[in-house]
């Protein structure tokens, strides 16, 4: 029994350091790419770049999380696609570096982000394969990817990189650390078809089966009204901050991810006592109330509405994840991770990065932007996405049940 304990301990800290050292690869390429195409002159493409993960978030998670599912453990999944991550970064860093035509370095982000896009939700399959109770482990090892992401903003300023390819170039050396780290995480092996697959199933394209559950259809479609007005927050909160006298912005946002650790090692306890409709109402609640803050335009406002990112993002977000590991089939769940990928990173952020653009340029005069209009505006579209799900979702009382009462198909 002690052997057991001491295997089920180092299982849980190899889980932890994925995690910790993924969170921060993500978090040294995505927070500080804003101040870093405006200081090389390519503010035009931001909006563009940024929509580079909903476009990649449409094709490459199905396709890998089909592969997961079905021919290829997810680790060593996972391995090759940190490595080609690590190569896409350091080409797109360098494009930037020396100045290539705005539409190359477009080119080689969206390559970049067709790599990174399916590794989270190919992460989450194997962290959720070897937890022995989702609802009370995952929150808490979730935990150190926020903490990594927290590790890797603050890196970039220390470096003072966070107008600098220094950031990317130091995000490419910690996805190959990734990529190394899988060697030491136990296999994962998935459940195999015998039967002969047709290009459809080979896609992951029947995914989409899962969403003629009505709860189903319902959490992915609110995951994905969320992340749209949720889209404006790394492309334009750095500005703000910067505008209002705030340097280092990278350390600045990390503010978020303090409630986020918060929400996450309170969200074991939620999820048993509450119900599921009443932990996305919170995390829609504190959507609004951070974009009202900042809305404020003033810098203990748009701080605070900073560090109510997190939160907002752990009760919506994080707690998708943990629903369709804990009802939908063992065999299911890495295309139900990449489904909830494609609804969130692709068809949420795709709308919302080129429609937070848009929307900014119209609250953009010469005089400088209307900032309260601006998040005033994505304040009430969290709102509305909140009446949607309120008005929507049945649920099935108190707390998660099993995936064998609640399969992949109605």
């Amino acid at each position: 029994m002690r052997v057991l304990r001491t295997i089920r301990r180092a299982e849980y800290a190899e889980l932890v350091v994925l995690f910790f050292i993924q969170g921060a690869a993500l978090g040294m390429w995505i927070v500080p790419l804003s101040t870093v195409l405006d200081a090389h002159g390519l503010h035009a493409i931001k909006p563009f770049a940024f929509a580079a993960s909903a476009l990649a978030a449409f094709v490459s998670p199905l396709i890998f999380g089909a592969m997961a599912d079905r021919h290829a453990s997810p680790v060593k999944v996972l391995r090759g696609l940190a490595l080609a991550t690590a190569a896409a970064m350091a080409l797109a860093s360098t494009a930037i570096k020396l100045g290539w035509n705005p539409w190359l370095v477009l080119a080689l982000i969206q390559l970049h982000a067709l790599c990174s896009s399916p590794t989270w939700s190919i992460a989450s399959t194997i962290v959720f394969a070897r937890l022995a109770d989702a609802r009370k482990e995952f929150g808490p090892i979730r935990a150190m990817a926020t903490l990594g992401w927290m590790a890797g903003c603050w890196f970039v300023s220390i470096l003072n990189a966070d107008t600098s390819v220094l950031a990317g170039y130091s995000g490419a050396v910690t996805w190959l650390v990734v990529c190394a780290s899988t060697y030491f995480l136990p296999v994962v092996e998935t459940p195999k078809s015998a039967e002969h697959l047709t290009w459809h199933e080979r896609l992951g394209l029947d995914a989409l089966t899962l969403l003629k559950n009505r709860d189903h259809r319902v959490v992915f479609i609110t995951g994905a009204l969320f992340c749209i007005p949720v889209a404006a927050f790394y492309p334009y909160a750095p500005p703000h901050l910067r505008e209002l006298g705030l340097q280092h912005t990278s350390a600045w946002m990390s503010l978020g991810q303090v409630t986020e650790i918060i929400a996450m090692f309170s969200l074991g306890a939620l999820l048993l006592h509450w119900r599921l409709k009443w932990i996305f109402a919170c995390g829609l609640g504190f959507g609004v109330l951070r974009f009202a803050l900042s809305a404020m335009n003033a810098k203990p406002w748009l701080l605070a509405g900073v560090a109510l990112h997190g939160c907002s993002f752990t009760l919506v977000l994080i707690t998708a994840q943990i629903y369709l590991d804990q009802r939908v089939d063992a065999a299911w769940r890495a295309r139900a991770q990449a489904l909830m990928s494609l609804m969130n990173g692709g068809v949420g952020n795709l709308i919302g990065y080129l429609g937070t653009g848009w929307w900014f340029s119209a609250c953009t005069q010469p005089a400088g932007t209307r900032w309260p209009l601006f998040w005033g505006g994505l304040a009430v579209a969290v709102g509305l996405v909140m009446i949607y799900f309120l008005t929507v979702y049945r649920g099935v009382g108190k707390g998660l049940k099993p995936a064998s009462r609640m399969q992949a198909t109605p």
